[in-house]
């Protein structure tokens, strides 16, 4: 008698939050036999929220799924005798109102995420960052340090790229980030291997910003508010500091339209001081001339920004953006030197004055971009996307310079204007398509990138006895900078057991030119291959090792380009280099992950090989002033270990620390092999903070920042800390919530934010410690209305700022 054998399928879904429709990975999903309610297999959802059954049988079925902080969901399925393999509906899992009021003890999210390509933090968990912006709230990542001067690096790295909702960003970050208020951010993601359907730009990689939405069919609100205190010290400058700001968030989710508007506004002034000491030797004649003074910042920002989405059926949607900004930055350097001139030979003093000197340098940028996107979906499930942007931005520059008698400050002995306007325009257009297939997505596309900058710049001198300004020509001209990129880029991304991969190749073709006044444009044209691969093996569901790799390239700014120089204080003539070569960056990485029952731990290792490295160093153009300039200084190495963790250690009480440590070695010559450089040093960074929950509507957060000394193309760098304290209370069930901070604890004991800046070389020294404002008290409030976890689409200045 022939045996009878049934066909077996599988069995395959996806589990999500109802609410928000974002996937819930780590969810447990059980099949279970209708019958008799038998367990015939269980699995663990992947990090896409993803399951899969294996070989089942034809029959009756029921799914059930849980997750902590939710309810339990039941699904019956049924598995036909004509063995087709099944896709299960979305079980959508529905949070437990039980378990809201106790989101401090059970079911509450964890500070970061680590995946396969990045880490994902969560932005809230940062109470210091509150009021301010995306600034404030990166700071607090393992891998990220921002100096005195306001510098921000990853991973040591001045070099990233930065995505607004997965939008490349081609401005300049920090002025971008600058603008961004924290309050509406979700997550920060640090993508430090990304595919090659990213752009390959930033040579330590991607930080992706994703903002607050509405929920499915819901509407949102959230709005803040925050002031300052008056400064604790003001280092008898000029003007009293202010700080105050508001941002407003408005978004609308149905079935068939998405509207997502925000604005904000920000005034962020710090005062400061500067102590400084350089020593020229020039023919013999020794020059010292120490500084001391003021050193200020009167800083603003206004952003508004809107996106429509429109939805006509499940396979089409059409997204429509728009983009407005504008940023304004005065510093004010008003710094009294001492100059002496010693002759060498003999060791008499030849010269000797006092003078006060007036610097003050102020950037204003307006950046206007409008973006649309159309998205189709076709029956086999792929997508093409097209999309497109264009942005126009007005940036303009003013340097004031003025050296006066000492005392008295009456009498002009020198003075210079620095004048400049850089307007920009550019344009984007982008298609992909990405195809499910085997196991895995295909994604393709091709993307033209182009972007044109004219700049005026002058230099005017004072002539002092007729009490007019007079054009310098030598150091005033145009310019004119046009940069065009073509790319193509191929990606796969698929699972195969416990091992989740991608891999992917971009093409780009690059082409640069650049013209000084009436020089000839100096032109570049490159073709570059840009492979990237992931692999991550999954070791049990709490625990999981990757690998990776990428090239990358970090391209010269506008700036470094500029052969113009621009008096950036009286010691300081700062100019670019025409001919600059842009960075490419080799990365590997190996990285552990785990997580248990109170806490969650992450560890990555990584070798950064960057060609052309890419230095800002300093040459004597007088006794007096330095000339500080761009240049490739070689190859740099960077070797690392970054690690982070979370830490419930009581039912109130939690703990996150992050921080990397990396060796940087930079071996090359500048100035036509004039001079050589081998600097190498080890360098360490750490953030962390503890909150203890003093009450279910109490919290209390305890943060510090600290970067280690490290040495640079030509000096070093000192240490930077910077601690504060936060205390936030919520009211009406968490909608209302005041929060104190105190930001930059010091009291005069721990030497908090500030750093010395120190450089060397032939015939120069040169050392400043920028000594910033401590004891900053800000009060914040926010009211939130259905606020929720979903990705906005705000669109974000694409190339613009980044000039700023």
């Amino acid at each position: 008698m022939p045996c009878l054998v049934l066909a077996q399928v599988k069995i395959s879904g996806t589990v999500t939050d109802k609410t928000t429709r974002e996937p819930l990975p780590f969810a447990s999903v059980v099949l279970f036999r209708s019958a008799d309610s038998a367990s015939v297999s269980g699995v663990l959802t992947d990090e896409k929220g993803a399951y899969l059954f294996e070989r089942v049988v034809p029959g009756k079925y029921f799914l059930q799924a849980q997750f902590i902080g939710y309810k339990v969901l039941k699904q019956d399925v049924l598995i036909p005798e004509s063995g087709k393999d099944q896709v299960a509906p979305v079980l959508q899992l529905e949070a437990d109102a039980r378990l809201l009021d106790a989101v401090n003890v059970a079911g509450e999210r964890q500070t970061m995420e680590q995946k396969i390509d990045r880490q994902v933090y969560r932005a809230d968990k940062f109470l210091n960052s509150s009021g301010g912006t995306a600034v404030d709230v990166l700071r607090n990542m393992p891998s990220v340090s921002v100096n005195a001067e306001g510098v921000m690096m990853l991973r040591g790295s001045t070099g990233f790229l930065v995505l607004l909702n997965g939008r490349p960003v081609s401005a300049d970050p920090m002025t971008v980030l600058s603008q961004l208020p924290a309050n509406s951010i979700e997550n920060i993601e640090v993508i430090t291997a990304p595919s090659a359907s990213f752009d390959p730009d930033g040579k330590s990689g991607i930080i992706n910003i994703t903002t607050k939405a509405a929920a499915p069919d819901s509407q949102s609100f959230s709005a803040s508010v925050q002031g300052g205190l008056p400064s604790v010290r003001r280092f008898d400058n000029l003007n009293a500091p202010l700080r105050f700001g508001a941002d407003v968030t408005y978004g609308l989710f149905t079935d068939k339209w998405e509207v997502s508007a925000s604005v904000g506004f920000l005034r962020n002034d710090m005062s400061g001081r500067r102590v400084g000491d350089v020593h020229t030797t020039i023919n013999q004649v020794y020059t010292s001339f120490p500084s001391d003074g003021e050193r200020s910042f009167i800083r603003y920002n206004y952003t508004g920004r809107a996106a429509v989405t429109y939805r006509p059926d499940k396979k089409n949607a059409l997204t429509a953006g728009f983009y407005t900004g504008y940023r304004s930055q005065s510093r004010r350097a008003d710094i009294v030197y001492n100059n002496t001139k010693t002759d060498l030979n003999t060791g008499d003093v030849i010269g000797r004055i006092n003078y006060f000197n007036t610097n003050i340098a102020k950037k204003t940028g307006r950046v206007t971009l409008g973006n649309l996107d159309f998205s189709h979906t076709f029956n086999n499930r792929s997508v093409v996307t097209l999309s497109g942007l264009t942005e126009w931005a007005d940036i303009d520059g003013l340097t004031t310079n003025y050296n006066l008698e000492e005392p008295g400050r009456k009498v002009i002995l020198q003075g210079s204007l620095n004048p400049g306007e850089n307007p920009l325009r550019a344009y984007r257009l982008r298609a992909d398509y990405v195809l499910n297939l085997g196991k895995g997505k295909l994604e393709t596309g091709y993307q033209y990138r182009n972007q044109v900058q004219n700049g005026d710049f002058q230099y005017l001198e004072l002539d002092v006895p007729r009490n007019i300004f007079l054009i310098v020509p030598a150091f005033s001209s145009t310019t004119r900078a046009v940069n065009r990129i073509h790319s193509v880029y191929s990606q796969y991304n698929g699972k195969a057991g416990r091992f989740t991969y991608n891999g992917g190749l971009r093409y780009e073709y690059a082409f640069r030119s650049f013209r000084p006044g009436e020089e000839a444009a100096a032109i570049l044209n490159l073709n570059n291959l840009f492979p990237v691969a992931n692999l991550q093996y999954e070791v049990d569901p709490s625990f999981t090792v990757k690998a990776a790799y990428s090239k990358r390239v970090q391209r010269s700014t506008n700036n470094e380009l500029n052969p113009f120089p621009e008096r950036e204080h009286s010691e300081t003539l700062e100019s670019g280099d025409p001919h600059i070569l842009p960075e490419f960056i080799g990365l590997m990485e190996l990285g552990i992950s785990k997580t248990f029952d109170n806490g969650t731990f992450f560890a990555n290792v990584y070798r950064q090989r960057i060609k052309n490295v890419v230095n800002r160093v300093n040459s004597i153009y007088s006794d007096t002033i330095l000339n500080r300039i761009y240049t490739n200084a070689g190859i740099a190495f960077s070797n690392g270990l970054e690690a982070g963790t979370t830490l419930d250690l009581t039912k109130s009480w939690k703990l996150y620390a992050g921080g990397n440590l990396y060796h940087y070695k930079i071996n090359g010559t500048l100035f036509n092999n004039e001079v050589k450089v081998n600097s190498a040093g080890w360098v360490y960074l750490i953030n962390a903070n503890t909150t203890v929950a003093l009450s279910p509507t109490w919290q209390l957060q305890g943060s510090v920042n600290y970067l280690s000394k490290r040495v640079t193309a030509q000096g070093e760098d000192s240490r930077f800390v910077t601690p504060h304290l936060s205390l936030r209370k919520t009211f009406l069930k968490g909608r209302l919530a005041a929060l104190l901070q105190w930001q930059n604890v010091d009291m005069g004991l721990f030497g908090t934010n500030q750093q010395r800046i120190t450089t060397w070389g032939k015939d120069f020294f040169t050392t400043t410690n920028y000594i910033h404002e401590t004891d900053i008290f800000l009060l914040n409030l926010s009211f939130n209305i259905n606020q929720s976890a979903k990705k906005g689409k705000l669109p974000a200045s694409e190339f613009g700022e980044r000039e700023f």
